[in-house]
């Protein structure tokens, strides 16, 4: 078998498909929740909390050429050494934000899971008119 047929032979798998349809679904629910959280949720928290962006905060650990202004952004351009904690708490936060909408998600898609096997499990299916006569007859013969 040569490389190539046993790369087919893998890319085919339904295994590897079902796993790109998976990476593929996710990016575009990703950005999803990327925009739920940053266009809906942080506004709404910002408005009753205070702004919840940290990425200006940050210690310069080195000289600053003259000129430069102090602001993140342009220390990065000029080269200069941050420390740049700010922007990590922002994506902390978003994260944790993320994190949480994705658990209440995922709480209520098994909510409607259980309701649907508990309204399938609780209207058992009467058998089917042979079986019946099937069984009638059976229990004749054993009498």
């Amino acid at each position: 078998m040569t490389m190539v047929q046993e790369f087919r032979e893998f890319a085919v798998k339904g295994n590897v498909i079902d796993l790109a349809v998976g990476v593929i679904i996710g990016a575009a629910f990703g950005k999803i929740v990327d925009s739920v959280v940053s266009d809906l949720i942080l506004p709404i928290v910002g408005a009753v909390v205070g702004k919840l962006d940290f990425s200006n905060l940050f210690i310069i650990l080195g000289a600053v050429p003259p000129g430069i202004a102090t602001t993140l952004d342009a220390l990065k351009k000029a080269g200069v050494p941050v420390f740049a904690y700010g922007n990590f708490i922002t994506v902390a936060v978003n994260f944790a934000i993320l994190a949480f909408i994705i658990f209440l998600m995922v709480k209520q898609i098994n909510r409607l899971k259980r309701r649907a096997v508990i309204t399938a499990t609780a209207a058992p299916v009467a058998p089917a008119e042979d079986i019946v006569l099937l069984r009638e007859i059976r229990d004749s013969l054993k009498r």
